[in-house]
Formats: C-alpha cells, sequence, structure tokens
C-alpha cells in the first residue's frame, strides 16, 4: 500500500508505501495534493467518544471496538482507554470489556497497546479531585494494580502521601507507567514521586484547586521537572490560551503531548444531555461540555484532532510542531508510535487542513497497514462491526442558537 501526501514540516510531497503492517519506505513524490500526510494520532486518555463509554456499568467488547472505530474516522490510530475511579468489580469489568475486545481482533489489540487508569489513588480534596467519586478514592495499592491484571500500563495516581511513593516505585519496577495527577502533593512530594518513577503529569493545568499558592505549588513543581512529560488538553476550554502557552514553553515542546481526555459525548451533535454520572449537561456548538446551570466543565468533548488545531492557533505553533504532540510525543509512550520512517507501525493519516481552521479534516486512516478509513468514511468490515451498548446518554437535541 502506498499513501501520498504532504510533509507539515517541508509542504513537499512524500509517498510512504507499506508492507507487512510496517513501514517499508519513506521517498519524495512528484505528484501534487493539497492533503497532507501525518502518524496516525495517538491519544493517550480517551474515556469514550461517540456514544461509547469504557466506564458504562454495562461496558461491552463492542463497545470498546465501537469506540476504535470511532476513533478511526477522527484520525486516532492508537488509544488508551482511561478506566476512571469507580468500585474494583467495576474497574475489572472495564479492563475485562478492552481484553476481550483486543482478543476477538487484531485491529483492536493493535489500537490499544494497554489501558490507562486514572484513579482511583486520586486526592480526595474538592478541586483536585475533579468529577472523580469521592465514594471510591483510596489509598494506593499495589495489591489491587496486580488484581487489575497485566493490561493496565499506565496509571494516574496522587503522590500525597508515602503509600503513593510506594506505589509508584513497586508499579514503576512491573514496568507500568505513573502519572501525577489530580492531586494536592506539595513540591517535595512531586519530585520524590519523580525520583520513584513518575514520567508523566495527567492533563496539567486540570484536576487543580480552583486557588493556589504563587509559590511554591504543584504546578510549578511538575513544570519545573525536565523528566516529567505533561499532558495537555487543549481544546479551548479546559486551559485559555495564555496558560497554555506558557506552560508549553516552561516544559518545553520535547516533554509536552496533547491529549483529548473525551468523554462519550466527543463527536456527538450539541445540545443536552443526560448522563449516567453528572447528571444534566449542555454541549455547546464550540465543544465546550459544562453541568447545566453551573459554570464547571463536565468532561472534555473535542477530539485529539480538534485539539491539534486549536493548540497550533493558541500558541502560535506551526502544524508540524502541533502533530508532533499528538503523534512522536506521546507515540513515545505506547512502543515508539506516531513516526514515519521504516520499520515504525505502518498507521498513516491523511487530511486537509488550512490556518484558522478548528480541526483537521481526516480522508485517509491506514491502521497497522490497513486501510480503515477512505474519503472521511469507514471502510466497511464486518469484523467490526456492531452497535453500541446502550449505556450513553439521553439527547436532547440544541435549538439553533445552541440551547436546549
Amino acid at each position: 500500500m502506498k499513501v501520498t501526501g504532504r510533509d507539515p514540516a517541508t509542504g513537499r510531497t512524500l509517498s510512504v508505501s507499506t508492507e507487512g503492517g510496517v513501514i517499508a519506505e519513506v521517498r519524495p513524490a512528484s505528484e501534487s495534493t493539497d492533503l497532507w500526510l501525518a502518524p496516525g494520532l495517538v491519544d493517550l486518555q480517551v474515556n469514550g467518544f461517540a456514544g461509547h463509554d469504557v466506564n458504562a456499568a454495562s461496558v461491552t467488547p463492542t463497545t470498546v471496538a465501537a469506540l476504535v472505530r470511532a476513533l478511526w474516522k477522527a484520525g486516532v490510530t492508537t488509544v488508551l482507554p482511561t478506566v476512571v475511579t469507580a468500585d474494583e468489580e467495576r474497574i475489572t469489568r472495564a479492563l475485562e470489556a478492552v481484553r476481550e475486545a483486543r482478543d476477538a481482533d487484531p485491529r483492536v489489540a493493535h489500537a490499544i497497546p494497554y489501558v490507562h487508569v486514572e484513579g482511583p489513588f486520586l486526592s480526595h480534596e474538592d478541586g483536585p479531585r475533579g468529577v472523580h467519586d469521592a465514594r471510591h478514592i483510596r489509598p494506593a495499592s499495589s495489591a489491587e494494580l496486580h488484581r487489575w491484571g497485566d493490561l493496565v500500563g499506565m496509571v494516574t495516581v496522587s503522590p500525597h502521601d508515602d503509600a503513593a511513593i510506594e506505589f509508584i516505585r513497586a508499579a514503576t519496577r512491573a514496568g507500568v507507567r505513573c502519572a501525577i495527577g489530580h492531586t494536592h502533593a506539595s513540591p517535595e512530594q512531586i519530585t520524590r514521586a519523580v525520583d520513584a518513577g513518575a514520567r508523566l503529569s495527567t492533563h496539567l493545568g486540570n484536576g487543580a484547586h480552583a486557588v493556589l499558592a504563587r509559590h511554591p505549588n504543584y504546578l510549578w513543581a511538575q513544570l519545573a521537572d525536565d523528566r516529567l512529560s505533561a499532558g495537555f488538553i487543549a481544546d479551548g476550554h479546559h486551559l485559555p490560551a495564555d496558560t497554555f502557552k506558557a506552560m508549553l514553553r516552561a516544559k518545553g515542546v520535547d516533554r509536552a503531548h496533547l491529549v483529548s481526555d473525551c468523554t462519550e459525548l466527543g463527536g456527538l451533535p450539541p445540545g443536552r444531555y443526560r448522563t449516567p454520572v453528572g447528571g444534566e449537561v449542555e454541549l455547546s456548538p464550540d465543544g465546550r461540555l459544562g453541568y447545566v446551570g453551573t459554570p464547571f466543565l463536565a468532561g472534555a468533548s473535542r477530539s485529539l484532532a480538534d485539539g491539534v488545531a486549536t493548540a497550533l492557533t493558541m500558541a502560535d505553533l506551526t502544524l508540524a510542531t502541533a502533530l508532533r504532540l499528538a503523534t512522536a510525543n506521546p507515540g513515545r509512550f505506547a512502543g515508539g508510535r506516531g513516526v514515519l520512517v521504516p520499520g515504525a507501525p505502518a498507521d498513516l493519516l491523511t487530511f486537509a487542513w488550512q490556518p484558522g481552521d478548528r480541526t483537521l479534516d481526516i480522508r485517509t486512516v491506514v491502521a497497522g497497514g490497513v486501510l480503515v478509513v477512505d474519503g472521511g468514511a469507514l471502510v466497511a468490515d464486518d469484523e467490526c462491526a456492531g452497535p453500541a451498548a446502550s449505556t450513553g446518554p439521553t439527547h436532547h437535541p440544541a435549538s439553533p442558537g445552541g440551547t436546549a
């Protein structure tokens, strides 16, 4: 298979040949095209998308497979389904659904290298806890991590006590990546966590107190530590443009990546929805998801492709740099994905984009050497087809003005 498009770094046309699921050759091409070419997007934090929710009470392998297919259309070829704070039985049920989906379809297995568990070992304080269920916040436990099984490859944890620090040390020894997030830890505890092996910051700048001491605080400590790679939600709602730009400059492009942190409402029409957790929420035409009657966000709804385009504008980035934040940089935590070099996984996309666009217009997606999206539409495949589990939100369509 050959895929042709413009190199975002140079503007010149490239042709990428694939063979056996990997990139065989990358060479200049003489063809003229208006489409850009990039590695498939790598999203390290996805709770759900297009009505498919890995945290739903009745999640099934079909839910997981449908989530992967929906994300293909949005340009994401590598995804970490993110299981959030719940009782252990529910976390285990979600992990088993992912495991069964991977076992049933090699393309789903390729898309999901492992699972990210965000919680339940988080701060119990209002603000840092975010929307995580306070009833199920609990001390970090290596025994529970072991019971989850080897599909878990990343855990977000708050290092605010000795138990959490020891958890990070043990998890790191076991090959599980640890991310700092939803924390009220002191700067000294942040440093101890990194010394113990933590290497990421989960959606830095969010899951935090509304009011912090100017200095010191846990945000400065994470920005300053060059051993941490920071994830950012660049949807235009979770971080103001000046905050995102300053944080990105402080952390450095080499040590930053974008995540969508998307919920099941991502990719759905604007309007009011009733969700199993959180109740009445409103999704605005610009992608802001908030609790009705409050100024608070109810999660994220914009795709990683949206995040690339928005980050580009918010931080005055080049297209090549913005793409790097959603491909090669997060790909380092997924086995070296997100690069166009011979021998790398054949995960590719072509898209249309012009300055000022709010998203990347995905046209072609190749995942593991297989064409899965052509002309912006999914390629038919009975093995992956199937309705989503009926656990999603109830939708009340928005009026033309964007309100229910």
